[in-house]
C-alpha cells in the first residue's frame, strides 16, 4: 500500500506486566488462528503505556486530543465473527445501548491522554484505570460475546485514528455456599430396561471430576453402546433461541450389560475448555449431563440432568 494511505501516527498499547500475566487462548474461526488475551480479575486495576509514533519524525501532525477508554459490552449480533478484523466491537460513537446492532455497553471509563495540539515526535503516555469493577465474566459463545477492551482514539478533523486491545475477565466464587448432594435418576422401558444412575453431586468446579455409577436392574434390551454427554447450552433471552455451543461425548460402555452389573463413571473436566454457568438478563449458559443408550436397532434412549459449573481459584 502506498504511504499516502497510511495513517500519520502508529498507536501501540502495552499493558503493565503483559508478558508475565496469565492469559487465555480463544479460537478465531474466521482467521483460522488463536487469539491470546491477558486475564484480569474483578476489582483489579488496568494500566499500561500508550505509544504514539509519528511516521515522519519531525513532521507536525495536528490532532484535537487523545483519549483512552475502557469498555465492557455484550454483543448479541449473529455471526459476529463476520465483522472485519479492523472493526471496533462498537461503533465509533461508543453508544451505551444500541438495540438495532445488538450491542449493549455496561462499562465505559474514559481518560484524556493529551489535549489538542500537534505531535512532532513519538511519545509514551502512561494510563491507569484504578480498581475497575467488572460485572460479568468474558465469554465467547455461538451467538453472543461478553467482551472487554481498551480503545485509544486520536481525534482529528479528518478520520479519527483508533487502536483496540481486548483483554479477558475471569470471575471467581467459593463453593462453600453450595450443598453437596448426589443426583439420582432412572431410565425405564416397560419389561425391557430399568437402569438407575447416580452422580456424586450437582455443583462442580471447572477442574473437578464427575464421579458416578450406573446400575442395571433389568436388561432385556439389546444395547449396542452407552455414552455420557456434557452439553453446554446457550440461550438468548430476547428471542428464546437455544444453541448447543459445545458437546463432549464420553463412551462408558460397549456391548450389552447383564442384570446386576454396575458401570463406574469418571469424567475429568480439566481436560476440556469449559465455562462456568451464567445467567444474565440478555442470555444464559447452562450445562447438562446426558446419558444416552443406543440399542442394536440404532434407537436412542436418553436422560438429561442439569449440573452447575463454577470457576474457583485453584
Amino acid at each position: 500500500m502506498s504511504s499516502f494511505f497510511k495513517p500519520p501516527i502508529d498507536i501501540e498499547l502495552l499493558l503493565d506486566g503483559e508478558e508475565n500475566r496469565k492469559y487465555v487462548e480463544i479460537p478465531n474461526k474466521k482467521q483460522g488462528i488463536t487469539d491470546r488475551f491477558n486475564v484480569y480479575d474483578d476489582g483489579e486495576s488496568v494500566s499500561g503505556i500508550v505509544t504514539l509514533r509519528v511516521r515522519s519524525e519531525g513532521k507536525k501532525v495536528e490532532h484535537m486530543g487523545v483519549k483512552i477508554s475502557l469498555i465492557g459490552c455484550i454483543d448479541m449480533r449473529k455471526n459476529s465473527e463476520k465483522r472485519k478484523s479492523s472493526e471496533s466491537p462498537l461503533s465509533s460513537n461508543d453508544k451505551a445501548h444500541d438495540t438495532k446492532s445488538g450491542v449493549d455497553q455496561f462499562l465505559c471509563l474514559t481518560a484524556d491522554l493529551l489535549p489538542s495540539g500537534e505531535l512532532v515526535h513519538s511519545q509514551n503516555i502512561k494510563f491507569s484505570f484504578k480498581d475497575v469493577e467488572k460485572r460479568y465474566e468474558s465469554y465467547k459463545g455461538t451467538n453472543v460475546e461478553v467482551m472487554y477492551y481498551l480503545k485509544v482514539t486520536v481525534l482529528r478533523k479528518a478520520a479519527d485514528l483508533v487502536k483496540i486491545k481486548r483483554f479477558w475477565v475471569q470471575l471467581y466464587e467459593s463453593m462453600e455456599n453450595y450443598e453437596i448432594k448426589p443426583i439420582r435418576l432412572d431410565i425405564g422401558i416397560e419389561n425391557c430396561l430399568h437402569i438407575e444412575f447416580e452422580y456424586s453431586k450437582q455443583h462442580y468446579t471447572l477442574s473437578d471430576v464427575i464421579v458416578g455409577r450406573i446400575y442395571f436392574l433389568l436388561t432385556r434390551l439389546k444395547i449396542k453402546h452407552m455414552e455420557l454427554s456434557l452439553i453446554t447450552r446457550e440461550k438468548i433471552n430476547r428471542n428464546n433461541k437455544i444453541f448447543d455451543s459445545n458437546t463432549i461425548r464420553y463412551e462408558i460402555m460397549d456391548g450389552s450389560p447383564v442384570k446386576g452389573e454396575t458401570i463406574p463413571i469418571r469424567l475429568f473436566l480439566s481436560g476440556y475448555d469449559l465455562v462456568p454457568n451464567m445467567n444474565l438478563n440478555y442470555f444464559s449458559v447452562k450445562h447438562y449431563l446426558s446419558l444416552v443408550i443406543i440399542d442394536e436397532d440404532s434407537r436412542r434412549y436418553f436422560k438429561q440432568s442439569e449440573i452447575f459449573l463454577h470457576r474457583t481459584r485453584d
